[in-house]
Parts: C-alpha cells; structure tokens; sequence
C-alpha cells in the first residue's frame, strides 16, 4: 500500500492528566495501542489539532461517568500541552482521497451506517506508516461532537513543550 500522506506540523495539544510524570511519553500508548498502534508495540502521542477539538476528547473521556467537567477538582482535572510538531508528511487521513487510499471510507471516521470505524481497522494503516518511517498519522476527530474540520495528530516522534495551562484555564476558555 503506497500511503498518501499532507503536511502537518506547528502547536497542537495534548490532553493530560497532570499526574503524569511526562505527558510527552508515548510508551503508556506503546504498552495499550490506541486508534493508530496496537498493543504492545511503538509509542504515540494522540494530539488535538485544537483547543475545540481537545475539550471534546475531555467529553469523551469522561462520557458515562456519574460527573462531568464541572464537577472535576481543578487541581486534579486534565491539563493541556501545547507542543511544537515539526512540519513534515504525515499520512493523510483528513481528505477523502487519502481516507481511500488508506483504505478507508470517505466517511471516516464513521462508516456507512454512521458507527465510528474501529481501532482494528485504523491500525495496520498506522502499523505501516511508523515501518516506512513516517512521523505519525493526520486525522479527522472521532471524538463525538467532532466537525469534519476537527483533526488529530497520531506523532511518532519527539515534539517540544511550548506551556501547560490548567483545565480551568483552558476547558472553560471558549477559545479553540
């Protein structure tokens, strides 16, 4: 498979839970896979595009539970990394021609039917690009709530800390 891929790079940003001793450490994803790594093989960092994005992947992690943000202990609610990505070719999958090419549908993140597409499916595409020695993997959010404009960043490599803001800095901001 000859992977498409777009350019990304610049700030994105990294929800934490800020009792991490390195949120910049991708080997927890290394040990658990994630969307675009399976289990017990190479470290990512899942990154949000934007402020807007990331306060929907809070939603997400939170959905289900007896509580909400606002009922999060700010010192203890998720903090938000703004790194520095170098700009570089990641593999595209955020326009539909790179969703199909990837072997995709057009609909990503959903199907057909509207069911957000599996993990399963998701990664030997990100298998592929950490083999052929690609930074990480662009994508349009899964995180429910998400426009179609909405990315995420699956990054391979090292990225650089600009700041940390606290969850009520960030969360409750309206910025995105």
């Amino acid at each position: 498979m000859t992977l498409p891929t777009i350019g990304r790079g610049g700030t994105y940003h990294r929800v934490a839970d800020p009792s991490w001793d390195d949120p910049l450490d991708g080997t927890y994803a290394a040990a658990r896979g994630g969307r675009w790594n399976p289990p017990g093989s190479f470290g990512v960092l899942y990154l949000n595009r934007d402020v807007g994005t990331a306060r929907r992947n809070v939603d997400r992690l939170l959905a289900g539970h007896p509580y909400g943000p606002e009922d999060l202990d700010p010192d203890e609610a998720y903090i938000l990394v703004e790194v520095d990505v170098p700009h570089a070719d990641h593999v595209d999958v955020v326009t539909d021609a790179g969703c199909a090419a990837s072997g995709l549908p057009a609909s990503y993140p959903r199907d057909a039917d509207g069911a957000v597409i599996p993990h399963a499916a998701c990664r030997p595409i990100g298998v592929a690009a950490h083999d052929a020695g690609l930074p990480g993997v662009a994508c349009r959010s899964a995180a429910p709530g998400a426009a179609a404009e909405d990315e995420e960043l699956a990054c391979f490599g090292a990225v650089g800390e600009r700041r940390r803001r606290s969850f009520d800095d960030w969360y409750w901001s309206g910025a995105a």
